[in-house]
């Protein structure tokens, strides 16, 4: 009897080894990773970069399929800087950083107030899978479905979608000291619109940034609290 329960616990013991390994190892990877990113990217907000990253690892350890794209999004800076960062997580390079738009009613040269209500031409922060992408009324688009519940989750029935506007480019900014503003969607450039849609959609992440207070402490993707995420379908749809 004493030698099988050593036995038992000798066996454990070596499994929870392993899996503490494993887990040090992928912590070790992604460490690494997130460096790589960060020297891809000198001017963006380090700080920025390690929550996108981080909540990015918590959906996906939470059911979201892995993504080989992250795009993030710091609505805190002014809409004349370039605040658009898609990296490729598979290489760790930077593929692009451009203009992006917050909506109307967020702010006029900044950003400042969110929301996740339909008709509020409003801009939503948080969590975001980049869906199917199609053409509509503004040409080439992206479907973006809000993961986040209470945030950004009514994003598909307010129409919240990428696309291309002819108020996001530096023009604009030397006409009126910023870009246009959208009804809430993160408009870009024309001229780069089809390059943000083919690296982001089928699936990959978007995360839009903002120093809300009450979000960053209730955000289950920022504390990855699985308590928060439970019974939330973040498998991909469709």
């Amino acid at each position: 009897m004493k030698n099988t329960r050593r036995s038992v616990l000798a066996t454990v013991a070596l499994v929870l080894g392993f899996i503490w390994s494993a887990s040090a190892f992928s912590a070790s990877l992604d460490d690494q990773l997130l460096a790589r990113l960060g020297q891809s990217a000198p001017k963006i907000d380090k700080q920025v970069l390690k929550t996108a990253f981080s909540a990015s690892r918590c959906a996906i350890s939470n059911g979201v399929d892995m993504p080989d794209r992250l795009a993030v999004i710091d609505f805190s800076l002014p809409s004349t800087e370039e605040r658009l960062w898609i990296f490729d997580l598979n290489t760790g390079k930077l593929l692009l950083r451009d203009l992006v738009a917050h909506g109307r009613n967020s702010g006029n040269l900044e950003s400042t107030e969110f929301s996740n209500v339909e008709g509020s031409h409003q801009s939503s922060i948080g969590l975001f899978r980049a869906s199917e992408s199609y053409y509509g009324k503004h040409g080439y688009s992206l479907r973006l479905d809000g993961l986040e519940p209470g945030i950004n989750d009514l994003a598909r029935q307010r129409a919240i979608v990428i696309h291309g506007a002819d108020y996001v480019n530096e023009d604009w900014i030397h006409k009126y000291g910023r870009i246009g503003r959208s009804h809430g969607c993160p408009a870009v450039d024309n001229q780069v619109v089809r390059k943000v849609v083919d690296n982001l959609k089928g699936g990959q992440l978007v995360f839009k940034y903002f120093p809300d207070q009450q979000w960053l402490h209730s955000s289950g993707f920022l504390k990855c609290d699985n308590r928060t995420l439970a019974g939330k379908n973040l498998k991909k749809s469709g």
